[in-house]
């Protein structure tokens, strides 16, 4: 049996002001561990007496050998890893020694698949890739993104094999909190469309199936792989909430938890291209949100809430601290109004 002891770990973080690092930091920083924060150094970070900030580039070898050369942790946790060089980077860093490493992987390494039906199990990442999209197009970009993540967990099982090193790809789908609005701002684009009073388009009538995990328990999940007593003995981990739910059901948990009442307008995906919204009015709606199955980690003692457990807190953030920019894609707004009001009409003039 792998004992551990696990009073205050010394415990790596590379990238520390997004919306689930900053979470596992602070989940680490009171459960009494030492944490080293590696930055950029572009946001601040709230001080505390253990924790450590070194400001390196992550994506340069010289830099990050300035800031963890001949260090030694019992646990790093790599939000930042984004292909096979990013991973060979890190670990060829000289006499860096990581403890226990986990990758934050994705569930887009499965949407870059050929053949697996969602929701996915951890062995579906390993369908054969689709083919290439065309360049520079939102599908490109998030094939790039997916197939990256792939070579990166390529290259993790192949140096902690060499390297004798404990290793393991978390994947998660797209992840919820209350600091959302400092990064992505998806959940804040259906909020601030709500709180603006017009009709919200729903494409397809919301009727997608949506999985998303909460930041806090991705942290609480990453405590437990650097504290817990065995290891999975696994190249990668599947984390996300129970239960599926349709987009729908989502908006209008998140709605309730707001004390709104929108009017969501039904919207098919041909009449959003032909507007020129489909890429930009709806977050989490389309080819390219993720759907992980999470139960082998719940077989394995993980644990997770559903949207009922954290979206209050969750929306209640959002609105008493609103991002200072809106969702980009609000800047087609008044076009989205006009396909609501054109798609409304229509209805009625059919159901006279």
């Amino acid at each position: 049996m792998d004992v551990r002891n696990t009073s205050g770990l010394r415990v790596l973080l590379l990238g520390g002001s997004g919306l689930l690092s900053g979470a596992a930091r602070e989940a680490f920083l009171a459960a009494g561990h030492y944490v080293t924060v590696v930055t950029r150094g572009a946001r601040p970070l709230p001080g505390h007496p253990r924790q450590l900030r070194l400001t390196a580039d992550r994506n340069d070898a010289a830099s990050l050998a300035a800031a963890l050369k001949g260090k030694s942790f019992d646990f790093t946790a790599d939000f930042l890893a984004y292909d096979a060089y990013g991973v060979e980077r890190l670990l060829s860093t000289p006499g860096f020694s990581p403890g226990r490493l986990v990758m934050i992987s994705s569930g887009q390494v499965y949407l870059v698949g050929r053949g697996p039906v969602p929701p996915f199990r951890e062995e579906a990442a390993g369908a054969p890739a689709m083919p290439e999209p065309e360049a520079g197009t939102r599908a490109w970009h998030n094939w790039v993104y997916g197939m990256g993540k792939r070579s990166a967990e390529a290259a993790l099982r192949e140096q902690a094999a060499a390297r004798g090193l404990r290793a393991l790809a978390l994947r998660l789908p797209v992840v919820q909190g209350e600091l959302d609005g400092l990064n992505s701002g998806r959940l804040w684009g259906w909020l601030q469309r709500m709180v603006d009073g017009g009709p919200v388009l729903l494409p397809d009538g919301g009727e997608q199936p949506v999985r998303f995990v909460y930041s806090g328990d991705a942290a609480l999940a990453l405590l437990r792989l650097a504290c817990g007593p065995a290891w999975p003995d696994l190249p990668a981990l599947n984390l996300a909430q129970p239960e599926e739910t349709t987009l729908r059901e989502f908006l209008a948990l998140a709605a309730n938890c707001a004390g709104l009442f929108p009017r969501f307008v039904p919207a098919r995906a041909e009449a959003l291209r032909a507007a020129g919204l489909a890429g930009t009015c709806a977050p989490y709606w389309g080819r390219w949100c993720s759907r992980p199955d999470p139960a082998l980690a719940f077989a394995l003692g993980f644990s997770a809430r559903g949207p009922e457990e954290y979206l209050p807190a969750v929306v209640r953030a959002h609105l008493e601290n609103p991002p200072p920019a809106p969702h980009e894609g609000y800047a087609g707004r008044a076009r989205e109004l006009e396909l609501a009001a054109s798609l409304e009409g229509r209805a009625k003039r059919n159901a006279a």
